[in-house]
Order: C-alpha cells, then structure tokens, then sequence
C-alpha cells in the first residue's frame, strides 16, 4: 500500500512536469495539455479496469466505476485541489468544455435509459469523442500563445513525452496495486458489485487524477488541476465507455439503481460546475468544502441505503428537501450576480 502510494505522488509530479514543458514547447496553453494529454493518460487506468471487469462478466463494475469516477473526480479531486489555492478556471472551459462534459452524461444517461449498453451505443460514445478531440484541436490552433523566453521552450518535445509514458506507468501500477488491497478488503465486506464499482474501485481508478490535480495545484499550475478532471471525465464517460461497450461480449447491463440514483447524481455534479465555474471563473475554498461535503453526503447515502441502515432515508429525505434547495438557490444567486457584474463591466465606459 504504501509503495503505491509512493509511486502515485512521483508518477503525478513526474506527469506535471512533463506537461509543463511539453506546453511551453508546443506553445499552446497548459489547459490544453491538462484536457487531452495528461487527462487520457490519467484515465488509463480507468480503461484497464473496465476492460477486465467488462471481461470478467462483471459489469456493474465496469459501468459503475465509470459514474463513481465522474462523480470522485468533481466533488473530491476538485474540491481538495480549491482547499490548495482557489483554481482560476478559464473562459474556455465554460463556454466549451464544461457544456460538452454535461451533454457527455446526459448522453450516457439516455443511451443507458434502457438499463444495456449495446455496441452500437458505443460506437456513438467513441463518435462523440472523436468530435470533441476534433474541436479541443481547432482550438489548440486558435489558442497557440507567441514564442516566449522560457527555457523549457527548447525542451525536445519527445524528452518531455518520454516523461509522460515514464509518469503515466507509474500512475497506471501505482493504481494497481491500490485497486487489488482496496478490492480485497471490499469484497471481505461483503459489498456488492455496484458498491465495490461507485466507491472502491471508482476511488481507486481515481487517485492518479486525483495525485495529478493535487501536485498541480501545489505547483501552481491551475489550468492543468482543472483542465485534468474536466478532460478525464470527457474521457471516462465517452471513451471508456464507449470502448468497453464495443468490445463487450454482451451488452452492458445497467442496473435499475444506477438509472435511478448513481446517472442522476453524476448528471447533477456535472451541471453544478457551470454555475459554481461561471460566478468569478473561479473555484473558491468555500466551494471546495462545498464540493467535499456533498460527495461525504452522497457516500454516506450509498453505503447506509446499501447496508439497510435506517440513515439512508434521513439522508435523502435531508438532501431533497434541505440541501438541494439550498444549494439550487445559492447557485442561481452567485450566477445572477456575476452575471450582472459582468453585464455593468461591459456597458461601463
């Protein structure tokens, strides 16, 4: 355990500095790199994991690590890398990224409304994330910044991908080893194959993206802490998916729960980005604690209505009618003040 979590934190740090250098020299900003590069190596573990579970005839697993992961990723990655330094979010992923990120769940969820993914849901999947790397380089091009005098700019660029690969293999063994302890322990419990998928092994794909964005964030590379999440769950949710549907013997089962709670949830997280990303372009320390608390809500939810404890119907019936109120309020309020601070700032002279 813990010399995977030594090569975790290495394997991150390894990974961001590659990224770094590979930016400066490319010319293209950091965020660029953090959504396609650094965001589909992260997610590499996630993909290995899915494939076997999806082999193995397992896959609550497989679907659910995926929604466990979107839903990790948000809530926690984000959340304790604001707790670092307050995350400066670009114009970009606003207009753009985060859009593409909501329609990529509620694509997922509506392909899984007839609880099966079949290989042609995939194929759409895989469609849709063709599209999205296609705009991500259209504005690469648009975004490409003037030579500058960094010296990390006359980096070979193959030096700084050799980094990358040397990064992502720690990240993807490190996970490995984490995953079996973390999977052992579960099954032990006598957790279910969705609960072991939503919370252990999402966790566990999770902690590279997690590693990533942390030592991002300690380096003061913001773009690439958000830039990170937002490009691993684009790929999480189209490419993982979309491949282990495809590759899938069966179609992919989706269970009842999932359909009912787990997509909702996870479409949920996703649309809360734009209102908490547009207020300020920015992800405060209060809506990192923000972000932490719900998802402690939402784990202790599936694990008290998993296990029968009578928790569960507190929880949801504290959640609908108090929190989630609350929270629909206070977003519509920072949003509507922003945008009025932005409306007075065009207007003024």
């Amino acid at each position: 355990m813990l010399s995977g979590l030594f090569l975790l934190i290495a394997g991150a740090e390894l990974m961001v500095r590659a990224a770094v250098r590979l930016a400066a020299r490319l010319q293209v900003r950091p965020l660029i790199i953090g959504l396609t590069i650094v965001a589909l190596g992260s997610s590499a573990p996630q993909m290995a994991v899915s494939l076997q579970a999806t082999l193995a005839q397992n896959a609550d697993i497989a679907v659910g690590s995926v929604i466990g992961s979107s839903i990790f990723n948000i809530l926690v990655t984000l959340g304790l890398s604001a707790l670092i330094i307050p995350l400066r979010v670009s114009r970009q992923l606003v207009r753009l990224d985060i859009p593409l990120m909501i329609g990529a769940s509620l694509l997922v969820f509506v392909l899984a409304w007839n609880e099966e993914l079949t290989r042609v849901d995939g194929m759409v999947l895989l469609a849709a994330l063709v599209l999205y790397l296609a705009l991500l380089l259209r504005q690469s091009r648009h975004s490409a910044r003037p030579p500058s005098h960094d010296p990390t700019r006359h980096t070979p660029w193959i030096s700084s991908l050799l980094m990358i690969v040397a990064g992502l293999a720690m990240l993807v063994y490190a996970g490995h080893l984490l995953l079996g302890a973390a999977v052992a322990v579960a099954t032990d419990l006598g957790l279910s194959e969705r609960i072991i998928g939503l919370t252990i092994v999402a966790v566990s794909t999770s902690l590279p993206e997690l590693a990533t964005s942390l030592i991002a964030a300690l380096r003061g590379q913001r773009e690439i802490a958000v830039g990170n999440v937002i490009g691993s769950n684009l790929f999480n949710l189209l490419g993982v998916l979309g491949v282990t549907a495809l590759v899938a013997p069966t179609p992919l089962s989706v269970s009842p729960n999932a359909l009912d709670f787990d997509l909702p949830v996870m479409l949920g997280v996703a649309a809360l980005c734009l209102p908490v990303f547009y207020s300020g372009y920015r992800v405060t320390r209060a809506e990192g604690l923000l972000f932490l608390g719900l998802y402690l809500a939402y784990g202790l939810h599936v694990v008290s209505f998993t296990t029968g404890m009578p928790l569960a119907g507190k929880l949801e019936h504290l959640m609908l009618f108090f929190v989630l109120p609350a929270l629909v309020a206070f977003l519509l309020f920072t949003s509507l003040r922003a945008w009025r601070r932005q409306h007075h700032k065009k207007e003024s002279p």
